[in-house]
């Protein structure tokens, strides 16, 4: 597998998501500096996007991978592995002083009744500085009939000249699971336990409303292209942070 090498810089997410001065003073719900405990984070979203395609040709593109992931990263540093993975570098980001640039290794698994899987796996021949990242993602392709499209999808095709609708589009559907353990350096653990890990979920949640809208948009763009589709508009696509007692109802459903 081969991907264009690129040299587009990491994008840059240590931006704090408070601005207020910390107390760094001991308190009855300070974690303890001699313990050093690994602090966990995690954030869950579901989306769609609709494709101006039947389901047959969007399982056709999604499939040949190599040919579209590195170029619809960007701009994140990509590297292509064997077996269907590729290592990014997300970019820096970081919070209280404290900052990295998390590099984590994906496989996408061949799809199965038309439902694809993304997990992450160890990166090879690497030893992250403190943190481990464990990435699910689920998504699943769905015929729909044109008229239960978001509205747009006319205007879409009458200025790329096309008078006539298809009479199906594939509706994908996706569910994002994040979960990363963080070692942090002594002087964090001087916080509040509440603190840090309110901010670094939220800090977690703000790196994927930043990533992933980017990449479905480049993917739309690149398959629409390819196939010379009109582009859908912005509210073809969403994204929603959902909480765990949401992802269980949704299970249970």
């Amino acid at each position: 597998m081969q991907c264009k090498a690129t040299n587009h810089q990491a994008i840059d997410f240590s931006q704090k998501p408070y601005d207020e001065t910390l107390n760094l003073e001991e308190s009855s719900t300070t974690l303890e500096v001699a313990k050093a405990a690994t602090v966990r984070f995690q954030t869950h979203f579901e989306g769609h996007m609709e494709m101006y395609g039947d389901a047959r040709l969007v399982a056709e593109y999604l499939d040949a991978h190599e040919e579209w992931f590195c170029r619809c990263a960007r701009p994140m540093k990509v590297e292509p592995i064997e077996d269907n993975g590729y290592i990014l570098t997300i970019g820096k980001f970081g919070a209280f002083g404290y900052e990295v640039e998390p590099k984590i290794a994906v496989v996408l698994q061949p799809p199965k009744d038309a439902i694809y899987k993304m997990n992450s796996i160890p990166v090879p021949d690497y030893q992250s500085p403190g943190y481990e990242v464990d990435y699910q993602a689920s998504m699943e392709l769905v015929e729909i009939p044109v008229d239960l499209s978001e509205s747009g999808i006319a205007a879409a095709f009458r200025k790329k000249s096309i008078s006539k609708l298809p009479s199906v589009i594939t509706k994908v559907r996706w569910q994002l699971h994040m979960d990363v353990a963080v070692q942090f350096p002594k002087f964090i653990y001087k916080l509040p336990s509440s603190l840090i890990q309110k901010t670094g979920d939220r800090l977690l949640a703000q790196i994927v409303r930043q990533v992933s809208p980017r990449l479905t948009q480049k993917v739309q763009q690149d398959f629409h292209a390819r196939f010379n589709l009109p582009l859908p508009p912005k509210n073809a696509s969403d994204l929603q942070r959902i909480s765990i007692s949401q992802e269980e109802e949704n299970m249970a459903a």
